[in-house]
């Protein structure tokens, strides 16, 4: 997507500093353009399209997150989604373009290769799946930074690749990232009972894939693990309690975001980490009520 005019694209900026750059740069004009900043912080045409890649990602993520917390995998996100950032990163190292079709490829291959050695490695040593996850993240994230060492503006890379760029995406890729959700979990819902550990792990790759260029590493696995975490002991309809901690999330954290000038993608995360403590703690009393009364 093109930056707006006037306006320069960083990886932890927030609504306001999206279109406030310009503003900053005029000195005595800074205080006089403040109010115009907030203004402009919650102008739909920014906040909009974040916010529907926001329920994009939440209502394909959260039925994925209660799948990987009861499969014990809790971290197999990261792994893999860090995978497929170290491919589109070895893209960026070879001068492919940017957005081309190349680098989903690169992507997809890279995520899809860790996706089937997780799979080789659970069915080997299963006892200790947690442990190679973490070692296959740790080697991914040491992989990235050594290829974009030489890279001047590789710290930029690798801070976009975690936070994300969810206040610059545009609605021809929400549209053609919700296609590519509905053919997979089509899939999913079809051959369910066919597709075993192996095809899971090929429709996480998938996902992720798509997920990690969409909205970052940070927003992917909190969306993955936070609602499914907090209505882990729900006793019923947990999975519109789970979804409605992640759209809660993504609202709190873009607004106060546009309030309060900071980095978007670490403010929803934030959000949905206090959304989710609230309501595991209103249903923690409510338990706790209910069993008192049964007494």
């Amino acid at each position: 997507m093109t930056p707006l005019p006037g306006c320069w694209r960083g990886p932890n900026e927030s609504a306001g500093a999206r279109c406030a750059n310009s503003r900053r740069a005029g000195g005595t004009q800074g205080a006089r353009g403040a109010d115009a900043m907030n203004l402009d912080a919650f102008n739909p045409g920014i906040l909009l399209p974040a916010l529907a890649a926001g329920l994009l990602v939440t209502a394909t993520h959260v039925p994925l997150g209660m799948q990987v917390l009861a499969r014990g995998i809790v971290f197999i996100d990261l792994a893999v989604a860090q995978i497929a950032g170290l491919g589109v990163i070895l893209a960026d190292v070879l001068g492919w373009e940017a957005h081309g079709a190349a680098v989903q490829v690169a992507a997809f291959a890279a995520a899809l290769a860790g996706a089937l050695l997780l799979t080789w490695t659970e069915r080997r040593w299963p006892e200790v799946q947690e442990a190679v996850i973490g070692v296959v993240f740790v080697l991914g994230s040491s992989t990235a930074i050594l290829l974009l060492a030489s890279n001047p503006q590789g710290g930029e890379h690798l801070k976009e690749l975690l936070s994300g760029q969810i206040l610059w995406v545009g609605w021809e890729r929400i549209g053609i990232d919700a296609l590519s959700y509905a053919v997979l979990f089509a899939l999913w819902f079809g051959l369910s009972e066919r597709l075993g550990r192996v095809g899971f792990y090929v429709l996480f790759a998938c996902v992720v894939t798509i997920s990690v260029q969409l909205v970052g590493l940070y927003l992917v696995f909190a969306t993955l693990v936070v609602p499914a975490l907090a209505t882990y002991y729900s006793r019923g309809r947990r999975m519109g309690k789970a979804i409605g901690v992640g759209v809660l999330g993504y609202l709190l954290g873009l607004a106060a975001s546009a309030l309060t000038d900071l980095p978007s993608g670490a403010m929803i995360v934030c959000a949905m980490a206090a959304s989710g403590a609230l309501l595991a703690l209103l249903m923690g009393r409510r338990s706790a009520h209910t069993g008192e009364a049964g007494l």
